[in-house]
């Protein structure tokens, strides 16, 4: 069963795994180095690889690299 769990995700298949639209994930491969292995034509994901990205933050919106600033309210 383990097999299954590694397999590689199409766009369609990590769309529905983050809920997320097709083109927030293309944004995301172009601007902000999600994890994804160009195919020929497709792109493919490890579902490991995009979870830890997403918990490190990736899909916050910041620059590459860039630390993540914390919300505050009253913008302090």
């Amino acid at each position: 069963m383990a097999e299954f769990e590694d397999r590689w995700l199409s766009v369609d298949e990590i769309c529905k795994h983050l809920g997320v639209s097709n083109d927030t994930v293309y944004k995301w491969i172009d601007k902000h180095r999600m994890p994804a292995h160009r195919m020929g034509r497709l792109w493919k994901f490890k579902r490991s690889e995009v979870d830890v990205w997403v918990k490190e933050g990736g899909a916050a919106g910041n620059s590459p690299g860039a630390p993540i600033q914390p919300i505050t309210p009253n913008g302090g």
